[in-house]
């Protein structure tokens, strides 16, 4: 079988091992491929893995040997799902892998907006406590998170590990989920969708992108939060109406956005929030610790030989 990656820098940039695929086929690892080289590279694939490269129904069908898709990553909307099905080619992606990873950033992306460690760093870097007149100084408000709202948008792994540690901070949470859930603990409550806005004191999204919820962050939702809240976002970028949330952000309708994820990546430079006020933006890395990537090429791998074994598993088509 012959395997060809084609964007395989993101994933493995150096610090991790290739022999695990190496061992279940003759591999072809491409850093980047643009657009135009996709079937070129792609031509001779039996097992062609992506992590952004679009693979549309036009490629698929012009390629002669592929047998199998396997995304690297857990959304998939990178492939012509339907195009593979036709085709009967199963596509496999790569499930909660990153799930402590991301929990982190959201709580890395929360505390530099109650903390600020960085900013208080850099003062002290700067000679501000050296000539201080007290033993301490702070210049942002410090903010205790125990007894604050978290709401929880999407209650799947992700959510629910978020609701542990905020509940081990002691803060009280609420989440929103399209299906009821039975199973919550006590200190939990699920609401509608205006209710986690209203009341919500730190609103984290970990729903899936779909075309009901696309943009479910906008001018109207975000006028029902409070003017002293924060929205944290480390799903997907089309979950927010970009220049609605940049507009209330400079006209202080809300206090802050901590933001893993944009609608376009890279973004281009006219992005609204690029500029926007207390608006604090991570180039979409909340799934990249070194751990969460070596459990991602360990399920790829055992993706790739369940196909061969004849015992498939992760099927999204």
């Amino acid at each position: 079988m012959k395997i060809v990656i084609l964007d395989s820098h993101t994933l493995n940039p150096g610090d991790l091992s290739w022999d695990t695929l190496k061992a279940l086929g003759a591999c072809t690892i491409y850093d980047r491929t643009s657009p135009e080289n996709v079937f070129e590279r792609s031509k001779e694939a039996d097992i062609l893995l992506t992590n952004k490269v679009m693979l549309t129904k036009e490629i698929i069908n012009r390629l002669p040997h592929l047998k199998y898709i396997g995304v690297m990553a857990t959304g998939y909307n990178v492939v012509d799902i339907e195009a593979a099905r036709r085709k009967n080619i199963p596509v496999t992606n790569v499930p909660a892998y990153g799930t402590q990873s991301v929990v982190q950033m959201v709580f890395a992306h929360l505390l530099h907006f109650t903390q600020h460690v960085a900013h208080h760093a850099e003062t002290v870097r700067h000679g501000k406590w050296t000539q201080a007149p007290d033993f301490c100084y702070w210049d942002e408000a410090l903010i205790e998170l125990e007894n604050l709202t978290m709401g929880i948008i999407g209650f799947g792994k992700i959510g629910r590990r978020v609701s542990e540690v905020a509940t081990a901070l002691g803060m009280k949470v609420l989440i929103n989920d399209l299906a009821p859930v039975s199973d919550l603990p006590k200190n939990i409550r699920q609401v509608d969708t205006p209710t986690i806005f209203r009341e919500s004191d730190v609103l984290t999204l970990h729903c899936p992108l779909t075309k009901n919820n696309h943009q479910l962050i906008n001018q109207e939702r975000l006028s029902l939060m409070k003017k002293t809240a924060y929205l944290i976002n480390t799903a997907r970028g089309p979950l927010i109406n970009e220049k609605a949330l940049a507009d209330a952000l400079n006209n202080g309708r809300i206090a802050g956005a901590g933001l893993d994820v944009l609608s376009v990546e890279p973004p281009p430079e006219d992005n609204p929030l690029l500029r926007a006020k207390n608006c604090a933006i991570t180039p979409h890395i909340a799934w990249a610790t070194r751990s969460a990537r070596q459990r991602l090429l360990n399920t790829l791998a055992e993706n790739i030989k369940g196909f061969l074994e004849g015992n498939p598993q992760n099927v999204i088509n």
